[in-house]
C-alpha cells in the first residue's frame, strides 16, 4: 500500500512540474532524476533492512529451537548462552567457556 501511495505522489509531482513551473525542460530531468534516485535509494534500503530483520529472525528462531548457530567463528546453543531479547545478544551463561561474552544476532549465519 505504502508503494502505491508513493507512486501517486510521484505522479503528483510530475504533474506539478509539468503544468505549474516555468522552468527549463533540462531542470524537469534534473529535478525528476534527483526524486528519482532518493524513492529507489529510500526502497532499496528498506528491503536491506527487511533481510536483515529476517535473517537476524531466522538466527533468533533457531538458537530458540536449541539448534546451534555460528557466529564469528563460534557455536553459539542455549546450553552455552542465553539470549538477551532486547538488544538480541547472546550472552555466555557462567560456568561456561564462554561466560560473559556478548555477541550479536546479527553477527550469526
Amino acid at each position: 500500500m505504502a508503494y502505491v501511495l508513493g507512486l501517486i505522489v510521484v505522479t503528483l509531482l510530475f504533474l506539478a512540474l509539468h503544468y505549474f513551473t516555468e522552468i527549463t525542460k533540462s531542470q524537469k530531468i534534473v529535478v525528476s532524476i534527483t526524486f528519482l534516485v532518493v524513492v529507489f535509494g529510500a526502497i532499496a534500503y528498506n528491503t536491506y533492512t527487511t533481510s536483515q530483520r529476517e535473517n537476524m529472525m531466522n538466527i533468533v528462531v533457531k538458537f530458540n529451537q536449541s539448534k546451534t548457530v555460528q557466529c564469528n567463528g563460534i557455536d553459539v546453543n542455549n546450553s552455552d548462552f542465553t539470549l538477551s531479547i532486547g538488544t538480541y545478544t547472546f550472552i555466555g551463561r557462567e560456568n561456561k567457556p564462554n561466560y560473559g561474552q556478548m555477541i550479536s544476532a546479527s553477527t550469526c549465519k
